[in-house]
């Protein structure tokens, strides 16, 4: 198993449960990849997922299978509401049909465009493309500044004029394909839930942060199988898998029946699979990573005049701001900051601003603060901070994104007993990351 990410853990644990023997193999010094919870003076910090969402079967099973349902918090009644900055301005993100009416979010022009999105015919797509194109063509260009554009820089801190709408979001894609109307599909999909008495989506985490899901697959691997600060210098198809690795300047090697493999794109891209040291999946160095800058910021309740009632803030590309969005951790979430404080995370660059996410810390925050008190009413300097950089984020899907797919697939149907799943071709949330690790475990086992 090479990878000891959220994916690469889960994998493992199903396959110990079935009597299998794992050995896993992690480049850092930790388990859990971008999932990493701190808790330092009565403040709790998430640097990579802030919290998951209710409904995705594999997550909850898995949760019930680790024993951690007593351990799960739920978003307070707050986090239903998010804003997004127009104009300056925090507006609420309309979530009902009269409160769209009613929103100045959008014009009556952009209004009467996204409306009429539920007459569109069917359409029928030979090529894929933007995601901006496909949701300009649904609902025109001001739902693609103020909706889209935001919403793509929280959940991927990408471009949607890059980003493929066929790969990035499939689920839009197959709403378009079965019912030509986003909206239509919505309602249909929403009244499948219905009869089938689903419960709505619920925002969640754990009493000790999102960690608590990684450390407690961790728990349930057998002690010593995880192998930190791990050079991986080759591994060899034959009879058996030999996978070869350097580790504090030692060389060792060891013979597998099958190898997984759970690792981001650019570190696929220099796998080397053969004894001549080949890279088949070389390519993937194209896939882009923008950096991203995490910064926790515990304030004193007084210093901050918004009352961080919701999720948190959007910001379009249009409002020529530094922060990317905010999160009111705080407010999502008990016990996230101590008594007479409020915590809040501001994420910064991605493929917006890549040059900012590199900043040093005191550049950085000279950048944000002037956000945070002109849409927030912050004052002063932060009682907490905590700054995490990822030099590689998230994994972009973009226009093309099917060479990548296809060179896994390839590599896979050369290379008998190798498998392959995660970010880098399941998606990128962690409940996809998840599925991923059971799939993953399940096609070992066929």
């Amino acid at each position: 198993m090479v990878g000891a990410g959220i994916t690469g853990l889960v994998a493992a644990f199903r396959l110990t449960q079935l009597g299998h023997s794992v050995r896993i193999f992690e480049q850092s010094h930790r388990t859990g990849g971008s999932v990493h919870t701190a808790q330092v003076e009565g403040w709790l910090i998430e640097s990579g997922p802030n919290s998951l969402l209710s409904g995705d079967p594999a997550l909850t099973r898995l949760i019930d299978e680790l024993e951690l349902t007593p351990s799960l918090v739920h978003a307070t009644s707050a986090a239903k509401n998010r804003f997004v900055v127009r104009r300056g301005q925090l507006i609420p993100a309309p979530l009902s049909p009269p409160a769209f009416l009613a929103s100045s979010l959008f014009s009556a022009a952009g209004k009467i465009r996204i409306l009429t999105e539920a007459l569109a015919r069917r359409r029928s797509r030979t090529s894929d493309v933007s995601l901006a194109e496909f949701v300009r063509g649904h609902f025109g260009e001001e739902f693609v500044d103020y909706a889209l554009t935001p919403f793509v820089g929280g959940v991927y801190a990408g471009d949607p004029e890059r980003l493929s709408a066929r790969h990035a979001f499939p689920q839009l894609w197959a709403l378009e394909q079965n019912h030509g109307s986003v909206i239509r599909g919505q309602i249909a999909k929403a009244k499948w839930r219905r009869e089938a008495k689903m419960p709505a989506p619920q925002i969640f985490s754990f009493h000790h942060g999102v960690q608590t899901l990684t450390d407690a697959l961790v728990h349930r691997l057998p002690s010593g199988c995880i192998a930190f600060d791990i050079s991986l210098e080759a591994i060899t198809p034959g009879d058996q898998w030999s996978v070869i690795w350097n580790h504090w300047g030692a060389t060792h090697s060891q013979s597998f029946d099958d190898i997984v493999v759970a690792i981001p794109g650019h570190a696929l891209s220099q796998l080397r699979i053969g004894s001549l040291g080949e890279r088949p999946l070389a390519a993937l160095s194209t896939i882009e990573h923008p950096p991203l800058s995490s910064l926790f910021l515990g304030y004193k309740t007084e210093q901050v005049a918004h009352p961080l009632d919701g999720f948190g803030v959007l910001i379009p590309a249009v409002e020529k701001r530094s922060a990317l969005g905010i999160l009111f951790s705080s407010s999502l979430f008990p016990n996230r900051a101590p008594e007479g404080h409020v915590a809040i995370t501001v994420m910064v660059g991605g493929t917006r601003q890549p040059e900012l996410a590199t900043l040093p810390l005191d550049q950085l925050m000279a950048r944000v603060k002037p956000d945070l008190a002109e849409l927030l009413g912050v004052r002063g300097d932060p009682a907490f901070v905590r700054h995490t950089f990822w030099p590689r984020a998230i994994p972009q899907y973009n226009l093309g994104y099917e060479q990548h797919l296809a060179a896994m697939t390839a590599v896979e149907s050369e290379h008998p007993r190798m498998y392959i799943g995660g970010q880098a071709r399941d998606g990128i949330s962690l409940p996809a990351c998840v599925a991923a690790g059971e799939k993953l475990a399940a096609r070992l086992l066929d």
